[in-house]
C-alpha cells in the first residue's frame, strides 16, 4: 500500500515536471534547435541555387583570409579577456565581502550595464580619438615634466585599438562578475573559517584552503557568462570603427555582418556551424572539469 502511494506520488511530481519544462523545452526547439539544423543544411549547399555540394563552403572559409584574421582575433580577446574579468572580480569582490553595508558599491560596479552601448561609444571616442582626453592629458603630463611634446595618437585607428576594446569589455562586465563572486563569498558557512582560524591559519591559508575551495561552482558560472558575453561586444567595436576597422579588432561579428550584407549564406551557415560546435565543445570541456571530483 506504502509502496503504491509513494510510485503514484512520484509520478505526479514526474508529471508536474515535464508540464513545467514543456513550455522552456518547446521555446528552445522552436526558437534554437530547429533554426539550427536548418543552418546545418543550408551550410552544405549552394547559397542562391540550394543546390548540395558538400564540403565546399567548409573549404571555403577556412581558405578565407578575412575568417582566418577574424577567428584569431576573436580567440585572443577571449583568451586574454576572461582570466583578466575573473581575476579582476574577485579581487575586488573579496575586500567587499567584508563590508557590512556594501549594496550601494555593488549598485556602482553594476551602472555600467545599465548604460546604453551608443553613451559608452560615444565617451570612448572622446577619450581615445587623436584630440581627445588621454591625449590632451598625456601632451600635458609631458609638458610638465619634459620628457615628451604633443602626442596625437589615433588609439582606436592602430592595434591599440585591442587594448580600448578589453578596457571596454571588462569595464562593462566587471559589476556582475563581482556580484557573482560576492554570491559565492557569503555563502561560505562562517563556521569553515572560524574552525580554520582556531586551528592556527592564517589570512592567506583561509583564502587559498577554504574560500577558493568553495567557490568552485560561482567559479564556473563566471566563466561560462563571460565566455558568452565576450562574444557580444561587436556592438562597441562596431559602432566605434564600422564594418571594417583596424585588423586587430576585426573580430567574428564584424565578418558575419559583411557575410550577410554581401549575401553570403553559404559561407555564413558553414561559419556558424563551426562557431557553434566549438561554443558547445568548449561549455562540455568545462563542465567536465568542474564536475570532475577531486583527488
Amino acid at each position: 500500500m506504502r509502496m503504491r502511494r509513494f510510485k503514484t506520488g512520484r509520478n505526479k511530481t514526474d508529471r508536474a515536471f515535464f508540464l513545467f519544462m514543456l513550455p522552456s523545452f518547446l521555446g528552445v526547439m522552436i526558437f534554437v534547435l530547429i533554426p539550427f539544423l536548418d543552418v546545418v543544411r543550408r551550410s552544405f549547399t549552394t547559397a542562391v541555387t540550394n543546390q548540395f555540394n558538400g564540403i565546399q563552403n567548409y573549404k571555403t572559409i577556412f581558405t578565407n583570409q578575412a575568417f582566418l584574421l577574424a577567428v584569431k582575433n576573436t580567440a585572443r580577446f577571449t583568451i586574454v579577456c576572461i582570466p583578466l574579468l575573473v581575476v579582476t572580480g574577485l579581487i575586488i569582490a573579496f575586500p567587499l565581502s567584508k563590508l557590512k553595508n556594501a549594496g550601494l558599491i555593488k549598485s556602482l560596479y553594476l551602472f555600467p550595464l545599465a548604460m546604453p552601448t551608443a553613451t559608452i561609444v560615444i565617451v570612448w571616442k572622446m577619450f581615445f580619438y587623436k584630440q581627445g582626453f588621454l591625449n590632451l592629458f598625456l601632451t600635458r603630463l609631458g609638458e610638465w615634466t619634459g620628457l615628451w611634446g604633443e602626442i596625437h595618437k589615433d588609439y582606436l585607428g592602430s592595434s591599440a585599438a585591442f587594448w580600448v576594446l578589453v578596457f571596454s569589455y571588462v569595464w562593462k562586465n566587471t559589476g556582475y562578475t563581482v556580484v557573482l563572486w560576492l554570491a559565492g563569498i557569503l555563502g561560505i558557512p562562517n563556521e569553515l573559517l572560524e574552525a580554520a582560524k582556531v586551528d592556527g591559519a592564517g589570512g592567506r591559508q583561509c583564502f587559498f584552503k577554504i574560500v577558493l575551495p568553495n567557490l568552485k561552482g560561482s567559479l564556473y558560472t563566471i566563466v561560462i557568462l563571460s565566455f558568452l558575453n565576450s562574444f557580444k561586444i561587436y556592438r562597441e567595436a562596431y559602432l566605434v570603427a564600422g564594418s571594417y576597422p583596424e585588423q586587430d579588432i576585426y573580430l567574428l561579428q564584424h565578418l558575419f555582418n559583411n557575410w550577410f550584407v554581401n549575401l553570403d549564406f553559404d559561407k555564413m551557415a558553414a561559419a556558424a556551424v563551426c562557431v557553434g560546435g566549438f561554443l558547445f565543445a568548449v561549455i562540455m570541456v568545462l563542465q567536465h572539469l568542474w564536475d570532475k571530483p577531486e583527488v
